[in-house]
Parts: C-alpha cells; sequence; structure tokens
C-alpha cells in the first residue's frame, strides 16, 4: 500500500498548536505534505476566539478545497468547529469530517471511518499521548489544563472549552521528563489561565509546586510560563518565578483594561490597585520581561477611561503588549451592550498600537550593550549571512527574533545557547556578536 500523504494547518493559539502535534503523533504513519495538492487528508485546526480568527479558519478551509485532489479528505477540528458545529455542518457541504476540541486522539479512527464526530468532553492529554513537536529542535510547549472559570464579558472560550480541567502534577513532570529525554530542554507551560492550575484540585498556588518540581528534572534547562491571570497571580508566584534559577523571570499577565470601571464592566473580579500592585511587584523583579494585553473599545469604555488606558500603557514600560480590537462574540455577556461604534474601536486600537511600538523600541534599546544568553534558531530570513536567534528570556516566535551579524568565528549548531553581547539597533531588530 502506497504511502498517505497529510497537510496540516494549526491555525490560532500554541494550545492549539499542541493539539496539532497530537494529531500528528496518532497519524504518524502518514508522510508530512506542504503541498496540500498532494495530500489525502487535509487538517484545518481552526481558532474560534473571535471575527477575525473565524473568518481566517473558512477562508483557510475553502482555499484548500480549491487546491485538493479528488477524493482527498478534508478535515475541520478545533474551536470553531466546536462552537458552530450545527451551523458549520449544515452550511458547508466541502468538509467531510468535522470534529471540535474533544476527539484529537480519535483522529485517525474518525479518517479511518469517514466520519464526524463531537465528544461532550473537552480533551486533555496526558503523558502517554503521543505527539510530533513542530518548529523546534529544543523547544516545547506543554499544556498544564484546558477550560476555564473566569467570566470575562467578552470571551465565549468557557462556552465551548468549559470549566477548568487541570492535569495532575505527575501527568505534567512525567512529559517533561520525555521531552528532556527526546533532547527539548527549553518548555514553556501554557494554558488558557495558568495562574489557576491545580485549583480545580484543591491547589491554591500549584505553579509554585510545579516550579519546585520542574527545577530537579535532569536536562531541562531553560522554561517559562505563559497565560497569567490578574485575579489568581500572587506575590508569592511572583517572587518565585524571579527566584528560580532555570525559569526565567517572564511575566505574560493580560490586564485587558486599568480603569476600575471597564475592569468592572468587564468581568474581570479584581480592580485598578490589585493589577498595578502585581505589575510594580514584576517590575521590581532583576530582568523581568513584561508582556500583556488590552482590548479596545470594548462596549461602555468612555473616552476618559481610554485615555486614562493610554496614559498607563505609556508609562508603565512594557516590554511587550498587544492590543485586540473588541470583538462583539455571541453567548457573551457584552453581546448584547450598547456597541461602541468600529470607527472608534479602530482608531482607539491604532492608537494603542502606536504606543506599543514606542515601549518595545524602549524595551530593546535597553539591552544595548548587554551580554545575554540566546539561542540560534538558523539562517535568518534577512540574508544568508545573518543567524537569527531568540534571547531565552523572550517567548517563541511572539516576542520578536535577534540577529547575529559576527559569530567570531565559534562553531554554530542550531539550537544551542550562547552568550552574545548586543551591540545596535537596525530599525526594530537588534545586532549581536556571539561571545561564547
Amino acid at each position: 500500500m502506497p504511502p498517505k500523504n497529510l497537510h496540516l494547518v494549526s491555525l490560532g493559539c500554541t494550545k492549539n498548536l499542541v493539539d496539532s502535534e497530537v494529531m500528528l503523533g496518532k497519524l504518524s504513519d502518514y508522510t508530512l505534505s506542504d503541498d496540500p495538492g498532494d495530500a489525502d487528508v487535509i487538517i484545518v485546526n481552526t481558532c474560534g476566539f473571535i471575527e477575525a480568527a473565524r473568518e481566517e479558519s473558512i477562508s483557510t478551509l475553502l482555499d484548500l478545497h480549491q487546491q485538493r485532489k479528488e477524493n482527498s479528505v478534508l478535515v475541520m477540528s478545533g474551536c470553531l468547529s466546536e462552537r458552530y458545529k450545527e451551523q458549520l455542518q449544515e452550511e458547508m457541504p466541502e468538509i467531510d469530517i468535522f470534529t471540535g476540541v474533544g476527539d484529537y486522539e480519535r483522529i485517525d479512527e474518525l479518517i479511518t471511518s469517514k466520519r464526524s464526530q463531537f465528544s461532550p468532553e473537552v480533551y486533555l492529554l496526558g503523558e502517554d499521548t503521543p505527539r510530533v513537536i513542530t518548529g523546534s529542535r529544543y523547544h516545547a510547549y506543554v499544556k498544564i489544563a484546558e477550560g476555564c472559570n473566569q467570566t470575562c464579558s467578552f470571551c465565549a472560550i468557557p462556552g465551548f472549552k468549559g470549566k477548568l480541567h487541570s492535569r495532575t502534577l505527575a501527568s505534567i513532570l512525567a512529559e517533561v521528563r520525555h521531552l528532556a529525554k527526546a533532547g527539548f530542554w527549553d518548555i514553556s507551560f501554557i494554558s488558557q489561565d495558568s495562574s489557576s492550575w491545580g485549583r480545580d484540585m484543591n491547589m491554591q498556588d500549584g505553579l509554585i509546586e510545579l516550579i519546585d518540581a520542574v527545577e530537579k528534572i535532569e536536562g531541562i534547562r531553560s522554561a517559562r510560563i505563559l497565560y497569567l491571570y490578574p485575579s489568581t497571580t500572587t506575590f508569592e508566584l511572583i517572587d518565585r518565578i524571579a527566584d528560580s534559577p532555570l525559569f526565567q523571570t517572564y511575566y505574560d499577565m493580560p490586564i485587558q483594561h486599568i480603569d476600575d470601571g471597564m475592569l468592572r464592566t468587564m468581568k474581570r473580579g479584581f480592580g485598578e490597585s490589585k493589577t498595578r500592585a502585581l505589575l510594580e511587584r514584576m517590575r521590581e523583579q532583576e530582568n523581568a520581561f513584561i508582556r500583556t494585553s488590552v482590548i479596545a473599545g470594548h462596549p461602555g469604555e468612555s473616552e476618559e477611561q481610554f485615555e486614562k488606558l493610554c496614559t498607563f500603557m505609556e508609562d508603565f514600560g512594557f516590554d511587550r503588549f498587544n492590543t485586540f480590537h473588541y470583538s462583539n462574540e455571541e453567548d457573551t455577556t457584552a453581546y448584547t451592550m450598547e456597541q461602541i461604534p468600529q470607527a472608534i474601536i479602530d482608531t482607539r486600537a491604532e492608537r494603542l498600537g502606536a504606543i506599543a511600538e514606542i515601549s518595545t523600541s524602549a524595551s530593546l534599546e535597553k539591552l544595548i550593550g548587554q551580554t545575554i544568553d540566546l539561542v540560534i534558531d538558523g539562517e535568518s530570513s534577512e540574508h544568508e549571512y545573518l543567524l537569527s536567534a531568540r534571547p531565552l528570556s523572550w517567548a517563541v516566535e511572539i516576542d520578536g527574533e535577534i540577529l547575529v551579524n559576527d559569530t567570531n568565528d565559534l562553531p554554530i549548531e542550531y539550537g544551542q545557547a550562547y552568550q552574545a553581547h548586543i551591540t545596535e539597533i537596525a530599525g526594530d531588530t537588534l545586532l549581536a556578536t556571539l561571545v561564547s
């Protein structure tokens, strides 16, 4: 029997990426193909978070349908498929198999039987789940939980991902040990609300226990935690991350707004005072890297509240922050509120985006003259004589790259860490010389 080809597209967040890697693990007898026209099976793991993500998912599926060969199988999986399963099955005859967020480990069975399936439980991988790590020879994501107990006014995710469901510490550690043995030494721990991990198992500050345990695993040299939530992040956690010899002093905590009234409207479960206190505690830590996100144009946001947000984002000095245009989502409490005109949302988002650019530039300029640890990922797309590298204190892909333009004749091995001296900035990119 000739080998079968598989083309997989993973859209949306890194949590989706982990689920896509599980599907690759279950379909390991297929040969991966970059050309959808050659594929016997095409899978799109969709994102259904906001309107722009939904549009990208549908567009990708329709485009791949146009490129597919006769008798191939087109599969729609993931959040968008889960969220609108009845509607999409009626309106998209182009799709052969529909599946949501509960059957990633059964994808091989669904393809063999050519049937659609939506299990009632969200899939949570275990330590024995086969998985193909993509995109890196040294870094891997580890998903520690699914679902979310928060009730943010703008977010529909709990409606189709369910309540918080944490993996056990033993399961997480078993996976990390397996990854270490396979040569992966840099780990990013992810979930929808990572600082709540373990609360459904009566652990109040579980991440501290996780840090304590991961530090003892041989072969892991670097780690970070993504997606903290202000109401479940403690001073003790902030300090423990900073004190760790292994975990990067990296704080990724979306605040969404700073005004007390808007935070109440957003149903964020905390206020301006605690948000500021947490951020100040983070900023006190040596070599802290702080990332956040904010929403422009949420219903009820007055001009005065928006100006307050802008002033705060200008003054605090975040290393990175993302701005989301408010997206009016069904099944959220903000959906029926009086909406702000789209033109105003766009203008506010553009203003915050300009502030973010200035904030990022200031963060980059602070590194000039410093010697840092970075890992070389490969040849840069900018030029064949430049190497693309990432400081270990930055998260993979989202925080950018540093270009190495002088190796000092050191032997180069992709996926290995080096010390480098940051020499200058060219446009919005730092340049570095390897030291050792």
